[in-house]
């Protein structure tokens, strides 16, 4: 019981930002195609290197939990693919939301509950490599106008290596300049939740099915890969208790970015982000009791 409400008090903020998104919407009607490049420029690139660049962060220590969660994600993508050619739904939608999970807003508040302060660096392993793959081959698959130089010279991918960097060397800025940026970075965390929310105003009756076919495809292919990958790679009980949280966290926010960024089917994709995050009630539950 107390283990389902500490998961409530993370979800059900989650929900309740969503829904001022979609009320606001409703009445306003906003265009958010600047808000959203802010995001992808500026306030998720300054998240990404304040959490890598933390001096709690010792990259080295976890190697193989990044292996991991790189096939996880690899194999992800396989079943979303499959899943694809058998329902006819299209790659470009379904396949990313399969691949990569809400390892940010929802994944790591759960792993710091679940796991404690001193294993949260591996959540942020997992958060770091899981935006590093996001953010290069995700988007390249989500829309086949991705250039591929202007991904490696984003400020996202820029901001990766500065924080890898950073990781190895223990050089940083100032602490008040690092202070700074994780508050800036954090604040992007409720701003696309309220994006996705004004988003979902332009949801269909029609998106719904395919909505929930990724909402559950998401959790079940990730701990179906994770489960046997956490025994393959002789995991130690911390990193498999990371690595099965990871596999069952429900799709990733960020992806609503993208599809709306590309014009991939964006409704769609919001759909299947919303009713995944509401799933998460089921799935995380059942990690947490392989995961302790």
């Amino acid at each position: 019981m107390e283990l389902l409400q500490r998961i409530a008090q993370i979800i059900i903020p989650v929900f309740f930002i969503v829904a001022l998104g979609f009320v606001y919407g409703r009445r306003k009607a906003p265009d958010l195609t600047s808000f959203n490049r802010i995001v992808l420029d500026v306030l998720a690139p300054v998240l990404v290197y304040s959490a890598l660049a933390s001096r709690d962060f010792h990259l080295q220590d976890h190697l193989p939990l990044l292996l991991g969660g790189s096939l996880l994600i690899a194999g992800c993508g396989l079943i979303g693919w499959l899943l694809s050619r058998a329902t006819g739904a299209h790659p470009r939608t379904l396949v990313p939301v399969v691949m990569f999970n809400n390892c940010g807003n929802m994944g790591l508040p759960l792993a710091l509950l679940a796991f404690g302060p001193e294993h949260f660096g591996a959540a942020v392993a997992l958060f770091s490599v899981s935006n590093l793959i996001h953010f290069s081959i995700g988007a390249r698959i989500t829309s086949a106008q991705a250039s591929t130089r202007e991904l490696l010279l984003s400020p996202l991918m820029i901001a990766t290596a500065l924080g890898f960097a950073s990781a190895w060397s223990g050089l940083r800025p100032p602490a008040e300049i690092m202070s700074g940026m994780k508050l800036l970075g954090e604040a992007m965390l409720p701003m696309m939740l309220f994006a996705l929310g004004v988003r979902l105003t332009a949801l269909r009756r029609s998106s719904i099915p395919l909505g929930l076919l990724g909402a559950f495809a998401r959790p079940v292919a990730g701990l179906l890969v994770a489960i046997p990958l956490a025994w393959a790679l002789h995991l130690d009980a911390g990193a498999r208790g990371q690595l099965l949280l990871f596999a069952a966290l429900p799709p990733a926010v960020l992806q609503f970015m993208l599809a709306e960024r590309y014009g991939q089917e964006p409704e769609k994709v919001a759909a299947m982000i919303l009713l995944g995050n509401a799933l998460a009630v089921l799935f995380i539950p059942l990690a947490l009791a392989l995961a302790l």
